[in-house]
């Protein structure tokens, strides 16, 4: 079988998955953020937090509930590396320095898993499973929460209530997150993923000396960073490190794992505005960018060019041999148009090409499916947009499920697609200009630019990964790309529950024949559109002046 030939076999194993589990799973998620019965130790948390879970909140007391909670985990999460020097289950590892505890606190509770340490030189037991692991859940619950605020919105009328933030964020965790990882943890460890507490020994002879390694919860973790789009690896190879990523099936299992909320979620989002086509509009719109840049990613790093490529049978540098490029390519593409982060191959060796495709797929905004929550609020976001310009061409006020996109809607949407650009532009230029930050690039030229871009884009769009070739590990990087993390991450969450606490409060309008149907694949096709446009006017001359002229100098 032609290595091709797999990659598309993979390709359409993972479509199938998917779509046996994305009824089920959709409408199960729509059932727990609709029901109003609180189990037992649901009720152990609200007790212990204070919270009255029953208590409608409108979108400010929302807003608090998101804010409150992250900046509570920053602080904890903070302090817990500064004292890990005095841990049980440290490993002998001391305390992390103020500005990579800062980064790495704001990485984590942003859902952004950015890391610029080596995670198995750096931190103990305690550290990962009580601190990491633990907002690897939270973190992709409050996504979800706000993701599911956003939705009643569109739901409800004549009322600015929008739920409970408490109980959504215990519900998403409880009920959603924790059963299907340890469900998944098994298969995992089923793979051959480790799990153990084990500490550091050593593991034969290596290059003349030993070789030593640590163990850990690895496969609990590894479930949830990937279930949860947080991208967070226990090792710093990240998902290509074969304790956490040890099989070709296990890589395909983390890939599913990655897709299988975001797609689910816009299930999710039909059964609980009562118009199940509006869920696959927003699936389609999702299915056909994911497809369509996995196949572009796929066709850049099979294509051959030269000797070398020829006799390997593609671009196969920095990839696993255990994958090769099919589901390298998969991969890379599911992590980058999501907000996951996890690696399982070098993406700073991947083709001129195909670093654009990856800094493309998390400029759009990781809406293709996007993170846990993060990807069908801001699908939403530009579907507020499309049917902004197709009010504009016919010159008829906009609506969408019934409610009018007024100017303090259109106001609120622009914001939001606005803040993310700003953030990645004018740290990538701030770094440019100054003399110390462009010592870390490890490449000159346009590839030495495309790494810088990367790691703005993946901070301030909370993905996580990296290009790799870029020393980020100084107090310049640590401090501004954790600056992005969390301005990339909160504010546009004050923007989306503005504008659900806006739509919530308005009445229904009535369906007229001058009415767009945003079910139809016309719609779909305006809303795909939309989406690059936008973005090719953002990012272009940035992308121009890295990947772009790389690939094409190439």
């Amino acid at each position: 079988m032609s290595p091709v030939t797999a990659g598309v076999l993979q390709l359409l194993a993972l479509i199938a998955a998917l779509a046996l589990a994305y009824r089920p799973l959709g409408d199960y998620m729509a059932r727990v953020y609709s029901s109003e019965k609180h189990y037992g130790p649901e009720k152990w948390i609200y007790k212990a937090v204070g919270a009255n879970p029953s208590a409608e909140m409108r979108w400010p007391a929302y807003l608090r509930g998101v804010l409150a909670f992250s900046a509570v985990s920053v602080l904890f999460l903070y302090a817990l590396q500064r004292a890990q020097g005095i841990l049980p289950g440290s490993l002998g590892f001391s305390a992390i320095d103020p500005d990579q505890a800062f980064n790495t606190a704001a990485s984590f509770v942003a859902n952004t898993n950015w890391q610029s340490y080596y995670g198995e030189q750096a931190m103990g037991h305690v550290v990962q499973t009580g601190g990491l692991a633990v907002q690897n859940f939270v973190s992709a619950a409050v996504g979800m929460a706000v993701a599911v605020a956003l939705v009643r919105g569109f739901a409800r009328s004549r009322t600015g209530e929008l739920g409970n933030f408490w109980a959504d964020l215990v519900r998403g965790t409880v009920r959603i997150l924790l059963p299907i990882s340890v469900i998944g943890a098994i298969v995992l460890v089923a793979c051959g993923a480790i799990q153990n507490f084990a500490g550091i020994h050593e593991v034969g002879q290596f290059m003349g000396g030993t070789q030593q390694w640590n163990g850990g919860a690895v496969a609990s973790q590894e479930v949830i960073k990937e279930l949860g789009t947080n991208g967070g690896g226990y090792f710093n190879a990240n998902s290509a490190h074969p304790f956490e990523n040890p099989t070709p099936f296990s890589n395909l299992f983390e890939i599913f794992l990655i897709l299988l909320i975001p797609f689910a979620m816009t299930r999710t989002f039909g059964r609980m505005v009562g118009n199940l086509r509006q869920g696959y509009a927003i699936l389609a719109t999702m299915g056909v960018i994911w497809v369509g840049f996995t196949a572009l990613m796929m066709w850049t790093e099979f294509a051959h060019h030269g000797p070398a490529l020829q006799a390997a049978g593609g671009a196969m540098e920095g990839k696993e041999t255990r994958f090769g490029i099919g589901a390298s390519a998969i991969f890379s593409v599911a992590t980058t148009l999501t907000s996951t982060g996890a690696v399982n191959s070098f993406h700073s060796s991947y083709t001129g090409l195909g670093g654009g495709i990856q800094l493309l797929g998390m400029q759009l905004g990781e809406i293709a499916p996007g993170g846990v929550g993060s990807g069908l609020y801001g699908m939403l976001i530009m579907a507020i947009i499309a049917v902004f310009i197709a009010g504009l061409m016919v010159g008829r006020t906009p609506e969408y499920l019934g409610k009018k996109i007024s100017t303090r809607e259109i106001k609120l949407a622009a914001c939001y697609i606005l803040i993310t650009p700003a953030l990645v532009l004018c740290f990538t230029a701030a770094a440019m200009a100054l003399p110390t930050p462009s010592n870390s690039m490890a490449n000159p030229g346009a590839h030495g630019f495309s790494e810088i871009l990367y790691a703005y884009t993946s901070g301030a769009n909370n993905n996580g990964s990296a290009f790799a070739g870029l020393n980020a590990d100084t107090q310049w990087f640590n401090s501004t790309i954790g600056i992005a993390m969390l301005l990339g991450r909160f504010l546009p969450m004050v923007f989306v529950l503005a504008l659900a606490g806006s739509l919530a409060e308005q009445r229904p309008v009535p369906e007229t024949a001058g009415t767009l149907r945003t079910d139809k694949p016309l719609y779909a096709g305006l809303l795909v559109g939309t989406i690059l446009i936008i973005t090719g006017l953002t990012y272009f001359p940035a992308l121009a002046l890295g990947p772009l002229a790389e690939g094409l100098a190439s």
